[in-house]
Order: C-alpha cells, then sequence, then structure tokens
C-alpha cells in the first residue's frame, strides 16, 4: 500500500521515529501541504494522514484508489466525513492522547496568571529590576493563591476530569457544567452554566465546538462573571467572542485570560485579544508535548495496522 503523509511537521518536526510507519509500506513524507498541492501528492495513495490538510468530496470523488483516511489528532471536521463514507474511505482518528498534557497546559496558563512568575521573570532579566529593589522581595503584581478558589469547568470529560484531580491537588473547589446528568460521578457538583459563571473564581473551557457551544463565553456570559474571576481556554478558539472578551479585560470586568488556542490559527495581526491587558496566550501548544505527540504517532500506526489486518480501529465515520 502507498501511504502519504500531506502534513506531518507538526506532529513530528524530527524527535519521533517515522520507521514504524515506514515499515507499514511504500511511504511519501510531506512536511506541510497547500490546498492546491493535495491531489498532485495524493495521487495513487491508497492511505492518506492528515492533520490539518482539508479533503473535501471534490478530493474523494478524484482519488479513486484511495481507501482509508487517518487524521493525525482527535478533531474530526478537516474531513468531509459523509464523502468519505460515501466513496467507500475509512476514516479514523486519534482520541485521548492529550489528555494530561492539556490538563497541565490550564493549570500552566492559571498559573501565570496567579503567580506571574513570568511577568517577573522578564522584568528581573530584561528590565534589571530586583537588583535595583529596595526590597529583598520584589513584586509588582499581586500574587494569588489557588487554595479554596472554586474553578468552573465547563465541559465534563477525560480532560475536565483531568483538570479537576490537579484542582483538587491544589485545595480548589470544583463544579462543573455539562449537557448531560453526571449519574456516573454523584461527588461532583453539577451547576447550571448561568451559575457556575455567576460563582467561579476561575473558569475553564474544556467542552467541544459545537453549534451549540460556539461564542460560549459572550457579552452577556462574561457580565454575569467576577471581575476577578479568569478564563481559561485549551479547547477551542471559537468557543469565545474575542471581541467582547477583549473588551471585558480593557474594562477590568474581567481579571485576566489564559488562552492556548483562538479562533484562527495563526491568528490575524488585528486579533484583539494580541494587545489586550492581562490576557497570556501560548500558540495552541496544550497537545505538542513530545509524550504526547508520541501517543499520538503510536496510535496512528496502530490504527493502520487495524485497517490492514481488516479489524478497523477508532473510525469515526461509520466505515
Amino acid at each position: 500500500m502507498k501511504i502519504v503523509v500531506l502534513d506531518g511537521f507538526t506532529m513530528n518536526p524530527g524527535d519521533i521515529a517515522w520507521q514504524p510507519l515506514l515499515d507499514l509500506g511504500e511511504c511519501e513524507l510531506f512536511e506541510r501541504t497547500e490546498p492546491e498541492q493535495v491531489l498532485e501528492r495524493a495521487a495513487g495513495a491508497d492511505i492518506l494522514l492528515t492533520n490539518k490538510v482539508i479533503l473535501t468530496a471534490a478530493h474523494f470523488a478524484a482519488l479513486p484508489q484511495l481507501r482509508y483516511v487517518g487524521i493525525m489528532a482527535t478533531g474530526t471536521n478537516v474531513v468531509d466525513l459523509p464523502a468519505a463514507k460515501q466513496h467507500g474511505v475509512v476514516v479514523t482518528n486519534v482520541p485521548a492522547y492529550s489528555t494530561m498534557s492539556v490538563a497541565q497546559m490550564v493549570f500552566a496558563l492559571l498559573l501565570e496568571l496567579t503567580q506571574q512568575v513570568g511577568y517577573h521573570n522578564r522584568r528581573v532579566v530584561e528590565d534589571n529590576a530586583w537588583c535595583t529593589s529596595a526590597d529583598f522581595s520584589f513584586r509588582e503584581r499581586p500574587l494569588v493563591e489557588l487554595a479554596g478558589l472554586r474553578l468552573g469547568l465547563v465541559g465534563y470529560g477525560r480532560i475536565g476530569q483531568a483538570v479537576a484531580k490537579i484542582a483538587a491537588s491544589f485545595a480548589m473547589q470544583v463544579v462543573v457544567a455539562t449537557r448531560r446528568p453526571l449519574t456516573a460521578a454523584p461527588e461532583v457538583e453539577q451547576l447550571a452554566l448561568e451559575q457556575l459563571f455567576a460563582s467561579c473564581d476561575v473558569i475553564s473551557l474544556n467542552c467541544p465546538l459545537t453549534a451549540d457551544t460556539t461564542n460560549i463565553i459572550n457579552a452577556r456570559s462574561l457580565a454575569l462573571m467576577k471581575p476577578s474571576a479568569v478564563l481559561i481556554n485549551t479547547a477551542r478558539g471559537g468557543l469565545i467572542d474575542e471581541v467582547a472578551l477583549a473588551q471585558a479585560l480593557r474594562s477590568g470586568a474581567l481579571a485576566g485570560a489564559g488562552l492556548d488556542v483562538l479562533s484562527s490559527e495563526p491568528p490575524a495581526a488585528d486579533n484583539p485579544l494580541l494587545h489586550a491587558p492581562n490576557c497570556v496566550i501560548s500558540p495552541h501548544l496544550g497537545w505538542a508535548t513530545l509524550a504526547a505527540r508520541q501517543r499520538l504517532f503510536t496510535q496512528l500506526v496502530e490504527n493502520i495496522k487495524a485497517y490492514m489486518a481488516d479489524t478497523p480501529l477508532n473510525i469515526v465515520n461509520g466505515g
């Protein structure tokens, strides 16, 4: 079988050995593929692997030899799943590979907003501010202890549950807003979304992006939040109305935001959050630890092996 990797660089910039994939058949690796290059590069492929390269109905119609698409991620929005099924193409993804890494990123952002390590490091190293301080302990921003703070989780899947466990080690109080009753977790307090927004000191978005959750953070929901609250988003940028959030930060209606995702990635230079006060932005790094990417690659290979053995795993389009 011929395997073509359309955009392998993000998953593997060179710190993971490709050999387990190369062992499965003829393999052609591309670091990045532009939309106009897809058909040329995918011609003759039995298996296509994509991370963010979009595969449309037109692609499937033009690639009669294609039998399998492996998404090198959990999200499936880059592939037209009904068209793939119509053309007899199996599509798989890799779920849950980055759970602990994303949960870790939630607290990396939260700790920067509350402990201000990065800010004070820049003042010490770049501005020589500690050397010229009159006191042994130099600080310019308030420092906030997490113990006792109320953490509201919007979404309580694998990542939300991992975040809750870490929060417990910081002695935080955890409440949850989900669409379904948490019958399997009766020890977790479940609130209506508006109650969660109004009562929490920290709000972490850990839900998928759907029609119902698009812009779930908007002017109305932000108005419900405490001025001292902080917002963390490691899920999807489309969950937030970015203009409304930037305005809330500028006006002091919200104390801070920690974002690992934006609505457009890479963002436009005029994205209002890039220069909003008390807004910490990381460039979609939560999933990208070496450990998480190694799990992603290992499961990707296992998915292909299972397909070749006629026992496919992690099918997302019904086969």
